[in-house]
């Protein structure tokens, strides 16, 4: 019988499945075929097209951002150290309103995945407008991508009609659905207080039919409480709950004024929640109480946001803020344990984004979205427990090679599939173009001169 030839073979390397059963393997071998794992085993020799030398190396799933705004990078450090909602309304809307087109949209969505790649995000959810242009972009990166079009009551720079949004949604849907699982269409309410009970009813309602999930941020600061209880008379979660919006097809970005009721109400439910640490300290906006949430069995994945409010996409990064962050609340050093952390950055997320049986573990039969990282450098050695050394010691820039979809989009710190310094310039030319337009943007040192 004819020894079967894999695509690719990854051996020799240490291996977190992140699995059910959470196995790590050492000296492993995983044969790709196409874009699925076709074996995963240990101190065994396969024959493939191409071998991935991981001795000395990590071998895992890829990262899953479960919430992002991928071309605010192109307002990364521009209107940082605001309140919440003073950064939103009076900085980022304004500028969103004046500046963004397809063409930023396209151009930032190519640097941020640049960046994602980069730090081993595999697969991302993201919202933001134009959102044919970032699902155009993911195609040519080969990323996966949850795409989400937006919807609001007030006009954006996609739909000056926001009467007109849900054509446009359906028109959207209609046009990526068949992209799945590599591009999957979703619908974005953007918040209870952006967006009426009838839009967020009917946007529901339209994702229900079309079988897309569903996402809103909600209780993001804890002035959203007060504002929903004057304009309906309830409480958000309760709010959402009366409009029949909430079910398992249901994300929750944020969820940092959750309440125990509100928890069990998502735990009945189903309901999924998309946990940014990073965002919501450097907006003193909240600390979600993830660790109760995971106690009642809510789902709930890790998220970067955008770069205006992070300001960057390293989920190594995020990992890391959320198991301390948590600890330090609490005053308790067993919560959010390395482990946990990781697996809500694996397959937390998988399960967060209804893609659990396809991503987030590496399984024989799933698809082969995997990153290595190099663990023969000072900050990680010496290696005694491989999920702490993730979680509160790696970064995003240990990731040597990154593969999606059973195909190798960086090797050896080499992106393979986008032009970075051609990336990186074309998001400069935005940033001078927004200076040139709106000076008042340029950083300010004590003495009131510009920083050049």
């Amino acid at each position: 019988m004819e020894t079967e030839k894999f695509d690719i073979s990854i051996e020799g390397g240490t291996l977190l499945t992140m699995s059910a059963k959470m196995e790590i393997m050492e000296n492993a071998t995983i044969g790709i075929q196409g874009d699925l794992i076709a074996l995963v085993g240990s101190n065994c020799r396969i024959q493939a097209h191409k071998t991935i030398n991981a001795k000395g190396h990590l071998v895992l799933p890829g990262l899953i951002n479960t919430h992002t705004h991928l071309p605010m990078v192109c307002f990364r450090g521009l209107a940082d150290d605001l309140p919440l909602m003073d950064w939103l309304n009076h900085q980022i809307f304004p500028m969103e309103a004046r500046f963004v087109t397809k063409e930023m949209v396209y151009d930032g969505a190519i640097l941020a995945m640049a960046e994602m790649i980069l730090s081993g995000t595999t697969t991302f959810c993201d919202g933001y407008f134009f959102e044919n242009q970032i699902a155009e972009a993911a195609k040519f990166c080969g990323m996966r991508a949850v795409v989400s079009q937006g919807f609001a009551d007030f006009a954006t720079p996609d739909n000056p009609r926001f009467e007109k949004m849900m054509s446009a949604g359906i028109r959207f849907v209609e046009r990526w659905q068949s992209f799945a699982p590599m591009i999957t269409p979703a619908f974005f309410c953007h918040s209870p207080y952006t967006c009426s009970p009838k839009t967020l009813k009917n946007v529901k309602a339209a994702a229900r039919e079309a079988g897309i999930l569903y996402l809103t941020h909600l209780l993001e600061n804890k002035d959203e409480t007060d504002t929903i209880e004057k304009r309906y008379g309830r409480k958000p979660v309760h709010h959402l709950l009366d409009l029949g919006v909430l079910d398992d097809q249901t994300i929750a970005v944020h969820c940092n004024w959750l309440d125990p009721e509100d928890i069990t109400v998502f735990a009945d439910l189903g309901v999924s929640v998309s946990h940014n640490p990073v965002s919501s300290m450097k907006l003193a906006a909240g600390i979600a109480p993830v660790p109760q949430m995971l106690k009642q069995a809510v789902r709930v994945g890790l998220g970067t946001d955008g770069s205006a409010s992070n300001n960057a996409l390293d989920m190594f990064r995020e990992m890391d803020a959320a198991a301390k962050l948590h600890k330090v609340i609490s005053l308790d050093p067993t919560v959010m344990n390395a482990p946990s952390v990781l697996k809500m950055a694996t397959l937390g997320g998988a399960r967060v984004l209804g893609m659990e049986n396809l991503i987030g573990s590496i399984e024989t039969g799933k698809l082969a979205d995997i990153i290595i990282l190099d663990m023969n450098q000072p900050h990680l050695t010496p290696l005694y427990n491989p999920y702490s050394q993730l979680v509160y010691a790696a970064r995003g820039a240990d990731v040597k090679t990154s593969i999606i979809n059973g195909k190798i989009v960086m090797e050896n710190r080499r992106l393979l599939t986008i032009n970075m310094e051609k990336a990186i310039d074309n998001v400069n030319q935005i940033a001078s173009h927004i200076l040139s337009e709106h000076p008042s943007t340029i950083l300010k040192h004590p003495n009131g001169q510009g920083v050049t």
